[in-house]
């Protein structure tokens, strides 16, 4: 009882100032501590999506493996420059910056809840994920880039390309954490060591979700944008992806003495 009420009632830390020390320096610590794993969700994702895109400009018929001839014809109308005079990768050029937003932060969490749950099975469903996901994006990059809609399409993916793809890959080294938790679990049984996985794995996690948020923000309200030219919208992808990595690879380091 003592003890619950200790729980109950000790002081609590301030959220914002705990926010901040997530970001500056648990997550990306974290990250470089989980590095085999991410090492392997990058391989198996970016391997896979480099394999297609390749594999599809020289053979576009390929595309046909992943997608229906549908869904490739309203990809080439969704990229095509002759119909995107406001608004490029969308459907519908009249839904709102904020509705699409929604739609693209429902769709990415999905897709990284699905890669980071499915590490419960032995890791499986976290390997099947990565791929089928760096093969579909493959595919869709390598069918519209073979049509010519070079600088409509890798100008509308430019910009959210890092924040997005960076959170499916920790999505799937955090499922993978689990996986390796359930197949080699060392000395614990498999329920502790799952659980002693869980919060790195989680950790993750919540950084993949974090980024999601940024991606959505920015394929809503900055990738689509037809006004802006290729050359700018390129070069703040370029800067995004520097500064990602350079805040996993650096944030969070202690100072030398």
């Amino acid at each position: 009882m003592l003890l619950g009420h200790q729980r109950l009632y000790r002081p609590r830390r301030p959220l914002l100032p705990a926010i901040g020390r997530f970001f500056t320096r648990s997550l990306p610590r974290r990250a470089r501590a989980e590095w085999p794993f991410i090492a392997v969700s990058a391989a198996l994702f970016f391997g896979s999506l480099l394999a297609m895109l390749v594999g599809v400009l020289l053979r576009p018929e390929l595309a046909e493996t992943l997608l229906d001839p549908a869904e490739l014809a309203r990809m080439a109308d969704m990229y095509d420059p002759a119909g995107a005079l406001q608004r490029v990768g969308r459907e519908d050029a009249a839904a709102s910056d904020l509705l699409m937003f929604g739609y693209y932060l429902r769709n990415n969490t999905g897709i990284g809840f699905q890669t980071f749950a499915g590490g419960l099975p032995a890791g499986l469903g976290s390997v099947f994920f990565l791929l089928f996901n760096g093969l579909y994006i493959g595919a869709v990059a390598g069918y519209v880039s073979a049509l010519g809609h070079l600088h409509s399409f890798w100008g509308f993916v430019a910009g959210h390309s890092a924040p997005e793809l960076t959170a499916i890959v920790l999505s799937g080294a955090a499922g993978l954490r689990l996986g390796a938790a359930l197949l080699a679990p060392g000395r614990r049984r498999r329920g502790p060591a799952l659980r002693h996985a869980a919060r790195p794995a989680l950790e993750l996690v919540y950084g993949a979700a974090s980024l999601f948020f940024v991606a959505a923000g920015i394929e809503a309200f900055w990738s689509s944008r037809a006004d802006l030219p290729f050359a700018l919208k390129l070069a703040v992808g370029l800067a995004l992806w520097a500064l990602l990595l350079a805040w996993l690879l650096l944030a969070g380091r202690r100072r030398a003495a």
